[in-house]
């Protein structure tokens, strides 16, 4: 079981990345953004707070709809 979980941290923290290098190439930072450590079993990611700009730049590059 203990596998499990380490495994499921590693998805967590591989989603957390993956959202960090999507955002990164959009110019936009969450500072906070990180995997919540309170709720390991729920595979959370904590986006944190950001500023009003990046919040803007956020919205401007979800309405652009661009997909993979």
């Amino acid at each position: 079981m203990a596998t499990k979980k380490v495994q499921n941290v590693t998805d967590t923290q591989a989603a957390v990345e993956a959202l960090r290098a999507a955002l990164t190439k959009a110019g936009i930072v969450f500072p906070s953004l990180r995997v919540d450590p309170a709720s390991p079993g729920l595979q959370l990611v904590e986006l944190g707070r950001v500023r009003v700009d990046v919040a803007i730049r956020l919205a401007s590059a979800l309405q652009q709809g661009t997909r993979e």
